[in-house]
């Protein structure tokens, strides 16, 4: 898929960053926003998502009302309701003609952190939760350069901000960018 296609289909990035980059450890989240989950759930329905079979893994199942993409290198993985592709181009190319398929009017791409970093020059918009922690961690989401993306909103959650969630474990603010 080419960054520059014309009448493709927006890539959108979705993640939930601590202050210090981190996105996880251990194959796992490190914090519980319940909040942040519902927005989560609200941006990716009824889009196909793509994301790397260590972040499929830590979620354990395909979501429901979504459609799955996993690049896995292994060509014998499979999982219910998941399908699969051997690198992030034939991913998207596959998740584009799924979207057409859905009706839907965008790709997210929910992670991991390489897959972020390979995403990054195709994506359109990134839609991060800033989580105010900086938890150890062996995941991080790449920088975001300031030069490519502009900031379209920040709707902040916590002290100064709206109302914190009773299963939010932390302050955080919503941050969507736009390239450039």
């Amino acid at each position: 898929m080419n960054a520059d296609k014309s009448g493709s289909l927006p890539i959108v990035l979705v993640a939930a960053v601590a202050r210090n980059g981190v996105i996880g450890g251990d194959n796992r989240l490190l914090w519980r926003l319940s909040t942040d989950l519902k927005r989560y759930k609200a941006l990716t329905w009824g889009k196909p998502m793509v994301m790397g079979r260590k972040t499929f893994e830590s979620i354990g199942k395909a979501l429901p009302g979504r459609e799955t993409i996993v690049i896995t290198r292994n060509a014998d993985f499979a999982a219910p309701g998941v399908l699969t592709a051997p690198t992030l181009e034939a991913a998207l190319d596959l998740a584009s003609t799924r979207a057409e398929a859905m009706g839907a009017d965008a790709i997210i791409v929910a992670g991991g952190g390489e897959i972020y970093a390979q995403a990054m020059p195709f994506a359109t918009r990134l839609e991060i939760t800033e989580v105010d922690l900086a938890p150890p961690g062996d995941t991080y989401f790449p920088e975001v350069d300031a030069s490519a993306w502009r900031l379209v909103q920040r709707i902040a959650h916590g002290p100064g901000g709206l109302e914190l969630g009773p299963n939010d474990q932390a302050p955080f603010t919503f941050v969507t960018y736009e390239r450039s």
